[in-house]
This record gives structure tokens, C-alpha cells and sequence, in this order.
């Protein structure tokens, strides 16, 4: 006896789908307004579409579906929106971003089927660029809808030298429009994103969802160490101006510092030793520091700390530092009222919903300037890997946060905003 499709495998069909739209065969990667992009929004328009909604596109190149209310008089009323990103980092997963589309997409389905509909209508957005990938600048599409996209980056070029502007033209899209996107905050009940969790905690807890507490702000630096080279068999250990083990000492702090802190989390992703041989002592490092927290206070502390421990390696070592920072964003609480409406979702399942701070970046922290947010976590599979091609997760985790996400919008009709 075969098992009966669910709304899960629908998801996983989808993705297995949309994957076909890849820049490289074999290769999971999309990025804004290539070929492969605009055949992805084609295809969740698409899909949109046969679940019921009204679609359209923006002149960022968000796909938007809306679900109309059921008195349809009230269409002007607030809508509950929600979404997710459809662009992809080079040689990603399947699920990063897409879940977020495509799971409210099958759940809308579902209700168009029955026939049911809410006094408010229903926003699912396709985000047409979160990663930053092409055009070196992150949340385009989640910033066109919050009223905050910067137009300075409609100048970046990609490695092909194409400017922004031109590729927003090549693909019919009005760039000097770009402001009609935004929504107008009194026009928004709240935002809520499904996303996959992207790390091991709900995978090791036994837990198919969470409930995002904060998505973690983040400060990034590029530092440069310049010491002095000298021939390694004849510079005395004690007279070195060693830039690759200053570099090292301070990585080790900031490992250090960081661990044992509850949403704290300290990063040196890039480390090398510029023109290294194995004879000479190194005169010049480069390396990369990037500190997030579920609060301000906590990664300000622990920045401020990292910096001042730096200045000391730099004077006992005898080495200069060239310190760049490269990234600011500030921390973005979680709506408290929408974190227990939906564990109040996951409890009515039968189900614990853990409570956890997102440590990536997502469309929310932008959407987040018009209205309170909301995210649910979904388990991934493969250790909690992402950004990665064994990105994974299963049908039933699938069916599970499809259902928590269906309670959710279903008990939604008495929200604060909407009263």
C-alpha cells in the first residue's frame, strides 16, 4: 500500500523542481536577475497562480502572491505577509530561502481547494535577492518592500562588469519605480518567515521546529597585520615581528572570548600569510573577523573586548594592524506576541517548539522596519549543513511546518493588528 502524497512531498517536489533553474548544471546557484533567476520567478508565478492567488512583480523582481480575504471588501484591510528568498549563494542547497516560498505557496493550495479564506489577506513574496552575491549588496528585495532599498548600490557592478541598473533594465524592470514596491506599514498585520534552521540545534534536540527568538546582529572587520619578513633560521624567536602569530593569537581569543556564551558566536573565516614561504617569518597577514549575538549589548561587549585585545598583541609584538570594518547590522528581536503564537501552534500539534536566535541574516531583519516579524525554523538534515549541495530535509519535517504554519495563519484572525 503506497503512502499518500502529502503537502511535505509537494514541498520537496517543488524544490526538486526549482533547482532546474541553476546558472551551472549540476550546480545549485542563482543569483539576481541572471537567466536562471528570471526562470525561477516564471515558475513560482506559476505556481502562485494555480494555488489561487493574484500574482505580480514588482520592479525589484519580488514575486508576489496574494491571497485575497474572504469578504472582499475587506481587501484593503491589513495583510499578514510572509516569504522568503529564491536567490541562491554559489553551489547551495535546495531549501535555503525557497522553503519560505514555496511552503505557504502548497499551504494556500490547500486552502483554495477547501475554499477557505480569512478576514485578511495573505502576502507570500518571493524575495528576488537576500544573498548579496552579484552586486556584492544583501536584503535587495526584502529592502525594496520595506521602503529602505539604497539606491547608491544600483552603481555596483558584477564580475562581469554589468552596473546593477542595467541588469534591473535588461529585465524589464523600472529602477526609477523602485520606490512604488515598498509597502506602507499601515497596510501590514505582521511578517512571518518559514526558514530551515541552517545549524545542528533542532537536529540534535530531536525537534522538527523552533521558534526564533532574535535574528543576531553582526560586526565584521578586515584587519591587516604587517610585522617585518625575516629569514627563519637566523632571527632569534625573541626579536620576530611575527605577523602570521599575531594573526593566530588574536583568532585564538576571539574563540575564546566568544565560547560559553549563550547566542554568541566568534568567526575568523579568512586567515592567510601574504607571500609565505616556509623559510621566511612572515611579515604580513591577513585576516577576517566577524562576531554575531542574539543581543547588542552582548556582541558590542564582546567587539569592544576583541579590539582592545588586538591593540595589546599589536604593542608586545611589535606589529602594526590596519583594522577595516566591513559590516554592521544591528540585532532583530523576534516579535514577542507572534514568538508564542506560534509555539501556541506548535503546542496545539502535539509538538515542543524549542526557542533559538537565528545566527544568519534573513529577509526579516529588513521587513522588520514596517512591521513586527516572526520565524519558524525548520530541522535541517546532514549535521545541520547549509549553504551547501547536501543541504537536506525530509517530506514529514516538511508536512510538520507546513501544519504549524497553517494553525498560525488560521488563529490569526484575532491579532492585535487586525482588531
Amino acid at each position: 500500500m503506497t503512502r499518500e502524497r502529502s503537502i511535505g512531498d509537494t514541498i520537496l517536489q517543488w524544490a526538486e523542481e526549482l533547482a532546474n533553474h541553476t546558472e551551472t548544471p549540476g550546480m545549485m546557484t542563482r543569483t539576481y536577475l541572471t537567466e536562471a533567476h528570471r526562470g525561477a520567478a516564471g515558475q513560482i508565478a506559476r505556481w502562485m497562480s494555480e494555488a489561487g492567488m493574484n500574482v505580480r512583480t514588482d520592479q525589484a523582481g519580488n514575486v508576489i502572491g496574494r491571497y485575497e480575504a474572504s469578504n472582499q471588501a475587506t481587501t484593503g484591510a491589513r495583510a499578514l505577509l510572509t516569504g522568503s528568498h529564491f536567490d541562491t549563494v554559489p553551489n547551495g542547497g535546495k531549501f535555503d530561502g525557497n522553503l519560505g516560498v514555496l511552503l505557504p505557496i502548497a499551504c494556500i493550495a490547500e486552502w483554495n481547494r477547501r475554499q477557505k479564506r480569512f478576514p485578511f489577506a495573505i502576502d507570500v513574496i518571493g524575495f528576488a535577492e537576500e544573498e548579496g552575491v552579484r552586486f556584492k549588496a544583501t536584503l535587495l528585495g526584502s529592502r525594496a518592500i520595506a521602503g529602505t532599498f539604497d539606491l547608491a548600490v544600483l552603481d555596483k557592478r558584477d564580475e562581469h562588469g554589468v552596473a546593477m541598473r542595467e541588469a534591473m533594465g535588461a529585465a524589464g524592470l523600472s529602477f526609477p519605480r523602485l520606490a512604488e514596491a515598498a509597502y506602507r506599514p499601515q497596510d501590514v498585520a505582521a511578517f512571518v518567515e518559514v526558514h530551515i534552521e541552517q545549524g545542528p540545534v533542532l537536529l540534535d534536540a530531536g525537534l522538527p521546529v523552533g521558534v526564533v527568538t532574535a535574528i543576531s546582529g553582526a560586526s565584521r572587520f578586515m584587519v591587516t597585520v604587517h610585522g617585518l619578513s625575516g629569514h627563519a633560521g637566523t632571527v632569534p624567536m625573541g626579536l620576530r615581528r611575527d605577523a602570521a602569530m599575531a594573526a593566530a593569537e588574536i583568532g585564538l581569543y576571539i574563540e575564546s572570548r566568544c565560547a560559553g556564551i549563550p547566542g554568541l558566536v566568534g568567526t575568523v573565516g579568512r586567515l592567510e600569510v601574504v607571500r609565505g614561504a616556509a623559510n621566511v617569518v612572515p611579515g604580513e597577514a591577513l585576516f577576517s573577523i566577524d562576531i554575531r549575538a542574539e543581543t547588542d549589548e552582548v556582541r558590542r561587549a564582546a567587539v569592544q573586548d576583541v579590539l582592545a585585545f588586538m591593540d595589546v598583541v599589536a604593542a608586545r609584538r611589535k606589529v602594526r594592524l590596519d583594522v577595516v570594518p566591513t559590516h554592521e547590522a544591528r540585532s532583530v528581536p523576534c516579535a514577542p506576541w507572534l514568538q508564542q503564537r506560534l509555539a501556541d501552534a506548535a503546542a496545539s500539534l502535539g509538538l515542543e517548539a524549542r526557542r533559538l536566535p537565528s545566527g544568519a541574516g534573513h529577509d526579516a531583519m529588513a521587513i522588520a522596519a514596517i512591521t513586527d516579524v516572526a520565524m519558524l525554523f525548520v530541522r535541517c538534515g546532514n549535521g545541520g549543513i547549509s549553504h551547501h549541495p547536501s543541504e537536506t530535509m525530509t517530506a514529514e519535517d516538511a508536512e510538520t511546518a507546513a501544519r504549524v504554519f497553517s494553525r498560525f495563519v488560521e488563529n490569526f484572525a484575532d491579532a492585535p493588528t487586525l482588531k
